[in-house]
């Protein structure tokens, strides 16, 4: 069992299975999927057969194609499902699965149409369009996998049977007391005068907690929190804090799975005698389909939540440093978003940002004017003077940093990197802008990004190197 959900599925077996079966099924739909309905329209008389043969297969590769432009047009601009375009490679390879979709309808419809005027219902009367049906439908199986493989492939989510299935999130144990903070007084150390004791783990350990909505009422997923070797030891180090959020849709699950988080962290912190921050991975939307832009508005109390209620949890809850200098917020694209928003509007609580394929402004929506209709009742000055842009043309923010990184496949992101470091430098931040080789608008982005990011706070948080 250990052995299967071991098994990863973006890349050896899997992948070649997927591609094996893909390539089958897509051939057998194109080539002999049509051949029926090739048949009728070509008659005995009526032409050239082989032009008859190739119809069925163009006219279900364009009707795919004008499906999918038509679905993507209304996910964006009649549901607002997302905010902006879907990348160009998950249409692309969407394309096949919807083509060998229609096929299989056009097989299937076929084969049982000339079975039945041809056959009378007797049993081996059946027995062919069924045999018939049972291939066309493993083709057509063949071909979805290969897509959804290549689409998952595409995102960086899940990479092995167990990030599909939950099974191993579902193993990681709730934060237990003995990882808490005593009461009273902290008994942690400062970092700098901290030396490793021999007997310090090799790995971190993650765990699972419930952040309570006291001051917001926010109803939040649980939370992840990944404790360092560090603070394994006794005594512990006041270690700084790094609050992550993910994408939308999604879960804070995402940066374990996708994100790669424990295993980036793990050999962060073996690069740096066992030291790397407490990670506190939170839910500022409460469901996955569930955008708060990460404001108080109409829709919740997100910021509330974001800026009151996780950070004195935490300070209650482990032994952290509680200086805010030590504290950064970080996240990946709608993640991003809210990462920037916390430091420009709440530079008190988190000093520093990761921002990983940021948006340039929080969003519900391509319109603008839906977002500020949901979320402020159509008051575009309350939406406004809560946008980054807006905070950093406004305020200062000198001894505050933030770390940009975008996809260099990602035009559209690139752009608002390029936007909104130009702005965070105006307004003082101490600034990082990278691209992250290869990658498009996907959790490689966040994933491999990341330690170049903690790169960019250890200075700050006087982590040494």
């Amino acid at each position: 069992m250990d052995f299967i959900e071991d098994l990863r599925v973006v890349d050896g077996p899997v992948l070649w299975f997927a591609w094996t079966a893909g390539a089958a099924g897509l051939v057998y739909l194109l080539l002999l999927g049509g051949r029926p309905a090739a048949r009728a329209a070509a008659g005995s008389k009526a032409g050239p057969r082989r032009l008859a043969f190739l119809l069925p297969p163009a006219a279900a590769i364009l009707a795919a194609a004008a499906l999918l432009a038509g679905a993507h047009w209304a996910l964006i601009y009649v549901f607002s499902v997302f905010p902006g375009e879907l990348p160009p490679e998950v249409l692309a390879w969407s394309l096949p699965a919807v083509a060998a979709l229609l096929l299989w309808l056009v097989r299937l419809w076929d084969t049982w149409r000339s079975t039945g005027a041809a056959r009378a219902p007797g049993r081996n009367g059946r027995r062919r369009p069924a045999r018939t049906t049972a291939v066309s439908t493993a083709a057509l199986f063949g071909v979805v996998l290969l897509s959804a493989v290549q689409i998952n492939g595409y995102f960086g989510l899940n990479h092995t049977v167990s990030d599909l299935t939950g099974t191993a999130l579902a193993r990681i144990q709730p934060l237990e007391d003995g990882l808490k903070r005593a009461p009273g007084p902290s008994a942690a150390v400062g970092l700098s005068g901290w030396n490793p004791p021999a007997d310090l783990p090799e790995r971190g350990v993650l765990r699972r907690a419930g952040i309570p909505g006291a001051a917001s009422g926010f109803a939040s997923r649980e939370a992840y929190v990944y404790l360092p070797p560090a603070y394994q030891a006794k005594p512990r180090p006041a270690l700084p804090v790094l609050v992550l959020f993910a994408g939308q849709p999604g879960a804070p699950a995402d940066w374990l799975t996708g994100g790669a988080l424990r295993s980036r962290m793990d050999r962060y912190a073996a690069a740096h005698q066992g030291v790397a921050p407490v990670v506190v991975v939170v839910d500022p939307n409460g469901s996955a389909a569930g955008n708060t832009l990460c404001m108080d508005s109409l829709i919740a109390r997100a910021d509330t939540f974001l800026a009151e209620d996780v950070p004195a949890w935490i300070n209650r809850t482990l032994d952290v440093d509680p200086n805010p200098k030590q504290w950064a917020a970080g996240g990946f694209s709608f993640g991003a978003t809210c990462a920037l928003q916390m430091v420009t509007r709440h530079p008190d609580v988190y000093s520093s940002a990761l921002a990983f394929s940021s948006e340039q402004e929080p969003a519900l929506a391509k319109e603008r004017e839906k977002t500020v209709a949901a979320s402020f009742g159509g008051d575009t000055e309350a939406f406004d003077r809560q946008t980054p842009l807006r905070l950093m043309r406004e305020h200062r923010f000198e001894g505050h940093a933030i770390y940009f990184a975008a996809g260099e496949r990602d035009p559209e992101f690139v752009g608002y990197l390029e936007v909104l470091s130009a702005a965070a430098r105006a307004a003082g931040f101490t600034v990082d802008a990278r691209l992250v080789p290869g990658a498009g608008h996907s959790w490689e982005t966040g994933s491999a990004g990341l330690p170049a990011g903690l790169d960019f706070l250890a200075s700050r948080w006087g982590i040494r190197q």
